[in-house]
């Protein structure tokens, strides 16, 4: 994948696909110890101990529609590749839990990408689920609750072109101000 994004996105999904109502997503950028760390948990039906050690493996999946798992595969692949790694998880009925490092500065490193356009993605296209997103550049921080901008607006839907413009806000002058802060 040409975007560290299009990775969360896919992980978010697959937690989401297993009955997770929660998910929550961090990006840690420390710069100066040169590591990019992301970490995607959700309260899903978790994997089986048994099967755990399966996940990365891309010829094996639990999916019948096809006879490939490619997802965290390449996710391992790219974090390997920038002298990085990739540690999941899981505990059956309670979730999972993806933690994938990086070299910040190595040059096999795919950018982050649009993470306004991701979290934008998963908030609108499970509008029952609720986001947690961490972002941090050095000691800057920028922190955005699903659950409290609905709450802002008495439960409405996030799909309420109210409340949508409000999330795309504060995702925007979030993610703005944390790039600004970096320098």
């Amino acid at each position: 994948m040409k975007e560290l994004s299009l990775h969360i996105l896919d992980v978010a999904e697959n937690g989401i696909n297993a009955g997770a109502d929660r998910v929550g997503i961090v990006v840690a950028e420390a710069l100066k110890k040169n590591r990019l760390q992301i970490i995607i948990s959700d309260n899903g039906r978790g994997i089986p101990a048994d099967l755990l050690h399966n996940v990365t493996n891309p010829f094996y999946t639990t999916r019948t529609t096809r006879r490939v798992g490619l997802g965290l595969s390449l996710f391992e692949a790219a974090a390997r590749q920038c002298n990085g790694s990739m540690r999941v998880e899981s505990i059956e009925g309670r979730g999972s839990k993806i933690i994938v490092e990086f070299a910040y500065d190595h040059i096999d490193r795919a950018p982050l990408g649009d993470m306004a356009g991701t979290l934008l993605s998963l908030i609108m296209g499970y509008p029952d689920v609720d986001f947690d997103y961490l972002h941090t550049v050095n000691k800057h921080r920028f922190e955005m609750r699903t659950t409290e901008i609905k709450n802002m607006f008495d439960g409405r839907s996030v799909s309420d072109p109210v409340v949508f413009r409000k999330i795309q806000q504060v995702l925007q002058e979030g993610l703005t101000r944390l790039k600004t802060d970096e320098e």
